[in-house]
């Protein structure tokens, strides 16, 4: 989770295009490890995993990624990571792709308004075409996994 987080940090500094940054590819792994901890262990040990993957990428992102990248990431990691497992939880029950294609398009969505916002508010870059860029790529990202994760929680013997 960590790495998948800071790898993400360092790489949001080198742009792709004037509407992706290199970032954008690692960071929604974060969001199937997520939804298969909390498929496999509920809430609390997807929180645990999050909590791990935060106190660990904290200082590693602050040392590698500039501090502004580094925190903006941070909090919004915390908040998308907060509404996916949330979201996860009360969709858990019904069909097996509802509660990861809802809980990680809807946290996708927050993080990376969040964390566009706040890295790139009053720094003179365009942020908005790189959030709509990031946000597209990362639910695209998000509706790939979803076979990953089908496969991931059937050899856990979920349904």
């Amino acid at each position: 989770m960590a790495g998948f987080v800071v790898l993400a940090n360092v790489l949001v500094a080198f742009p792709i295009n004037d509407f992706l940054t290199w970032g954008v590819l690692p960071y929604p792994i974060t969001f199937l490890i997520v939804d298969l901890a909390n498929r496999h262990g509920g809430p609390r040990f997807a929180t645990t995993i999050t909590a791990c993957g935060f106190a660990i990428a904290l200082p590693l992102s602050l040392w590698l990624a500039e501090p502004r990248i580094a925190v903006a990431s941070l909090l919004a990691y915390v908040a998308g990571q907060a509404m996916d497992i949330s979201v996860f939880h009360h969709l858990r029950r019904g069909a097996w792709w509802k509660a990861p294609l809802v809980s990680s398009c809807l946290a996708v969505s927050v993080d990376s308004l969040l964390f566009f916002a706040l890295a790139f508010a009053g720094t003179g870059v365009n942020w908005v075409p790189l959030c709509a860029g990031d946000t597209a790529v990362k639910l695209f990202i998000v509706l790939f996994g979803l076979t990953f994760y089908r496969r991931m929680t059937l050899k856990m013997g979920h349904e």
